[in-house]
């Protein structure tokens, strides 16, 4: 069996699991409170560096899942969203409607990648 490397273990997550060249990043949410975009921001930043952490990067997401807290935020987050982007390599996307986990947090993207 092939070895899990974890990386930054918290109590109730790791920031990454790594198994067979595949990372799994945890959610990503960005500051509370703050406007969609400026949220939005923060997480793809945050997703960049554990990325970067995991000796990857933004052209190798395989699968990214977009939770937001209301429908009125879909297009603001997808203007972010496709700056940030890889054109060239546009990972598989889910996006979907959520309440938040704690009042103020309106987006959280959890992403795969390959290394």
């Amino acid at each position: 069996m092939t070895e899990v490397v974890r990386i930054e273990r918290l109590k109730r997550t790791s920031m990454v699991s790594i198994h067979n060249g595949i990372a799994y990043v945890a959610g990503m949410c960005g500051n509370k409170g703050e406007s969609i975009q400026d949220q939005t921001r923060v997480a793809l930043e945050k997703v960049d560096r554990w990325l970067k952490e995991a000796g990857t990067d933004k052209s190798k997401i395989l699968r990214a899942t977009v939770w937001i807290s209301d429908r009125a935020h879909f297009d603001a987050m997808n203007e972010v969203w496709e700056q940030w982007v890889d054109p060239e390599n546009q990972p598989s996307r889910a996006a979907g409607v959520v309440p938040p986990a704690a009042e103020g947090y309106d987006v959280e993207i959890i992403v795969t990648a390959a290394i």
